[in-house]
């Protein structure tokens, strides 16, 4: 039996269209994430949330001289009140605010004693090439669920260590001089099995040397 042309032309098509269909059928949620994710400029996002939302924000960030006493005391307890963590990340991290005297310029680092009478480090301000999401994680200003995927999301943090890197570490490393005194917000990320937790690695948000 021979089939018609025509017909053998429709049954092509119809398998061409289960394989290959010419349109696909999705939820309005995820349209509007997808059109989201397509137009998402994490540069523009982190610029303007750096400006909007974070430097707003340096006021909530605990006092280093509460902090210190604290960790010295119970660090499991001081860990719980002050910190925040991200899903099941193996760290957490502190947003502080302080200010300390100058023991050490080094090439990535500024060592500071903030202790009264102390001559050890207790914070160095992070001032080489950043690679961290504590600043992205440390203030609690934005959320993972927030956005459609995770690459967004790192995106941002990387856009937030470009601007550290380009606004506000050129300014304290030419301030920051053995035995001046530099006031500072940032953010410190402390790895779940680190025992000895002093020096705090602070990425600064802002810093001077008043």
């Amino acid at each position: 039996m021979r089939w018609p042309g025509w017909l053998i032309l429709i049954g092509g098509l119809v398998g061409l269209s289960w394989f290959f269909p010419p349109f696909r059928v999705v939820s309005l949620e995820r349209a509007q994430q997808e059109k989201v994710a397509a137009t998402f400029n994490a540069k523009d996002y982190a610029d303007q949330f750096w400006n909007q939302r974070l430097l707003k924000s340096l006021d909530q960030a605990v006092k280093l001289e509460v902090l210190l006493p604290a960790l010295r005391v119970d660090a499991a307890a001081a860990r719980k009140q002050f910190s925040r963590s991200v899903g099941v990340s193996e760290s957490y991290i502190y947003f502080v605010s302080g200010k300390g005297r100058v023991l050490a310029v080094n090439e990535d680092e500024i060592v500071l004693a903030i202790t009264a009478g102390v001559t050890n480090a207790e914070v160095t301000l992070q001032v080489g090439l950043l690679f961290s999401n504590a600043v992205r994680d440390g203030t609690g200003l934005l959320n993972v669920s927030d956005f459609p995927n995770s690459q967004d999301f790192n995106a941002i943090s990387a856009a937030l260590n470009q601007i550290i890197e380009e606004r506000v570490q050129p300014g304290i490393r030419a301030q920051a001089k053995v035995g001046a005194v530099v006031q500072f917000v940032g953010c410190a990320e402390v790895a779940d099995e680190a025992t000895d937790l002093l020096p705090l690695k602070v990425i600064p948000i802002q810093a001077d040397v008043p």
